[in-house]
């Protein structure tokens, strides 16, 4: 296809993009709510996709598109059934399994505007499931977050890291309730501490979908951009055209927090470890991954008000015997698999190690390390630091 006939193309999509703008426009002025999707990617997380699922369902996103690749846990199997019975719009199998795309989120991301829950959605959220939207606002619907800034079309939702909150063993309840320690709200520190994911409206005026935002901003477009950060206050010009992550200027969770629940127990962690990162996968999660995710400095609870409806929408997916079925094969191999890692000298060492008081004791310091110490690992920090640290902090927050 000749240059010409590329841009014809982009201009018949974004002039389509235009016009279904203005009709969701138009329905949101009749006072309906607006469609929303998530497009997410996974791999061997079986046991805590219904969790997450029946959370974002509970405060008002139906829509579900999810990739996978290399499962061995029943993800697929489970994924399949909630398909089956209209809980998700979509299970697909990641074309980054075919060799298309450098790595799984972004060969999803690439795929994903092929799907019909994508193109229909008034908003598209990329995000994973460790991820949870925590709005602070009204009633905690997504809706109510949209209606605060009703000009806005794009919402970024800055990360707070929970760490695993000094628990050992995994469990099959709720991560939203078992893991309620995390970092302070100003936690500059590592890099990751205030990265962000991005709802939008996809309206033509970026090129393509990524990770943590939409990216390739249409020149012609540039001036209808209303991007604003979890306050609600409008993100620097800056970040238009780059960035992942919020800084001094657009930091805090006025309006929605993305709780981020990296680790969850120490044991779960082991399984994370051997399964490899879902987007940066040549990367290792060992323990200097665990050193920068594991902040266990504050406890947050707001969460807690959503998680009734959370649980009632878990207790109505679960009613269902197939879907009960494959979320409890999931829960059986993720056991089977912590028992089979505990097995072998490399994982039994790095959990004793992830749990040995001076592990823990550094997640309660994390404001203290600078960017440097996070990049060069936990043997980083001299043992005269630890030797200053409080015991009796220590002992209050473990309790």
């Amino acid at each position: 296809m000749d240059r010409a006939a590329v841009m014809a193309r982009r201009q018949a999509v974004r002039r389509q993009r235009a016009a279904a703008e203005a009709a969701r426009v138009a329905k949101a002025r009749g006072g309906q709510k607006a469609e929303v999707a998530i497009v997410t990617t996974m791999r061997n997380e079986g046991p805590f996709i219904l969790e997450w699922l029946a959370y974002h369902r509970s405060i008002g996103i139906n829509g579900y598109v999810v990739y996978t690749n290399d499962c061995d846990d029943g993800t697929d199997r489970l994924l399949d059934v909630l398909a089956d019975k209209g809980f998700i719009n979509a299970h697909l199998p990641n074309p980054f399994s075919q060799g298309k795309g450098r790595n799984p989120q972004r060969a999803a991301l690439a795929d994903a505007r092929n799907q019909t829950a994508i193109r229909d959605a008034d908003w598209i959220v990329p995000m994973d499931v460790d991820e949870f939207i925590n709005i602070h606002v009204g009633d905690g619907q997504f809706q109510t977050l949209l209606d605060v800034v009703p000009d806005a079309n794009l919402i970024s939702m800055t990360w707070r890291l929970f760490g695993n909150g000094f628990v050992r063993a995994y469990e099959d309840r709720f991560i939203t309730e078992q893991f309620t320690r995390c970092a302070p709200q100003k936690a500059r520190r590592p890099h990751q501490a205030w990265g962000f994911k991005t709802a939008f409206r996809d309206i033509g005026i970026y090129e393509r979908l990524s990770v943590h935002r939409p990216k390739g901003v249409v020149e012609e477009r540039r001036g209808e951009i209303n991007w604003v950060d979890s306050n609600g206050r409008p993100m620097r010009e800056a970040v238009h055209d780059s960035g992942w992550r919020a800084s001094v200027h657009n930091w805090g969770y006025g309006l929605v927090t993305l709780n981020h629940y990296a680790l969850r127990s120490s044991e779960s962690y082991l399984v994370k470890k051997e399964r490899g990162r879902v987007n940066h996968v040549d990367r290792d999660q060992g323990l200097a991954y665990w050193f920068r995710m594991n902040h266990n400095v504050e406890e947050d609870t707001s969460i807690a008000p959503k998680l009734p409806g959370a649980h009632a929408e878990f207790d109505r997916m679960m009613s269902d015997p197939d879907v009960n079925a494959a979320h409890e094969e999931c829960v059986l191999m993720h056991r089977a698999k912590i028992i089979r890692l505990r097995s072998l000298p490399e994982y039994e060492g790095l959990l004793e190690k992830v749990e040995s008081r001076r592990m823990q004791n550094l997640s309660l310091m994390t404001p203290q390390f600078s960017n440097a110490i996070f990049a060069e690992g936990p043997g980083a920090v001299p043992q005269e630091v630890l030797d200053k640290a409080d015991a009796a902090d220590f002992d209050a927050a473990t309790q």
